[in-house]
């Protein structure tokens, strides 16, 4: 029988020739023997550590080859020891270096504080800024539906809505409901807050603390890590510190997202 190679190409063809892609921190590409598909965080001599969306990392050695990019085989090579510009950014985009900013378009992103804002910058700030998309935060939700109404959603205003724990049966969800532009798109997220949205691992520690009810929540876990509890800001430094890509946030479910219901037309006298 003939013999197939790892990538699938017969060993009676003529091997084409394959781009050599740098192996550059948050480039994102499979290996195909294990279909393990990660952002590379490190690369040594003769290997490449990725990170999948788990936070799990897996070494595999720079093969010619030996990896997918976006569906293409390429070989990985070390990168130069000079300053080399991102191929990726922190959401995964395909860099676009030199990039000058969008004009800021009438739609917006809003967000509960400051610290959920903080986040999305880091995260898609890159991607924001080329498609002109400015990104507030609310200091709660409680005001929701009357903060969408005024801010008068539109076919070229469109708004979207990020909410901490966004649970049904949840006051935030109660609240959510109250949305009803067909221009607002509200989803969320199941945390408490947007500090437990980073995975654990990489912020170095095991899991986030359970925080009895009644307890400030940030106050509680500064508690129960042994961090300051008078220094909140500075525990979150230190989780945004640990963000360099999506990778280390967790899908949310789909379950949890929500579009605020389209309003029939009139219909036959109806509406």
């Amino acid at each position: 029988m003939r013999q197939y190679s790892a990538d699938l190409t017969p060993p009676w063809k003529k091997p084409q020739s394959v781009p050599e892609v740098p192996a550059e921190p948050g480039l994102v590409v499979e290996e195909p023997g294990t279909g393990f598909c990660g952002a590379v965080i490190r690369c040594e001599a003769g290997t490449v550590t990725l990170e999948d969306r788990f936070g799990k990392h897996r070494v595999f050695p720079l093969e010619p080859r030996g990896f997918l990019l976006e569906g293409r085989v390429v070989t990985l090579v070390r990168p130069s020891s000079g300053p080399a510009r991102p191929t990726r950014t922190a959401s995964g985009s395909v860099a676009v270096p030199g990039a000058r900013a969008r004009v800021a378009r009438a739609g917006r992103i809003y967000v509960e504080g400051r610290h959920d804002a903080e986040l999305v910058e880091k995260v898609w700030g890159d991607d924001l800024r080329i498609e002109g998309v400015v990104v507030e935060y609310l200091e709660g939700v409680d005001d929701l539906p009357s903060i969408v109404e005024s801010f008068a959603p539109g076919p070229d205003a469109r708004l979207g809505v990020l909410v901490d724990h966004l649970v049904p049966g949840t006051k935030e969800w109660r609240i959510a409901q109250g949305v009803t532009s067909e221009h607002a798109l509200v989803v969320g997220h199941p945390y408490i807050d947007i500090w437990e949205a980073v995975k654990p691992a990489s912020v170095g520690i095991e899991a986030w603390p359970r925080v009895p009810r009644g307890v400030d929540w940030k106050t509680g876990v500064c508690e129960a890590l042994g961090w300051r509890v008078a220094h909140t800001g500075e525990a979150w430094r230190r989780i945004l510190d640990s963000v360099r890509s999506y990778n280390v946030l967790p899908r949310v479910p789909r379950t949890l997202r929500r579009r605020a219901p389209r309003r029939r037309s009139p219909r036959h006298g109806r509406s």
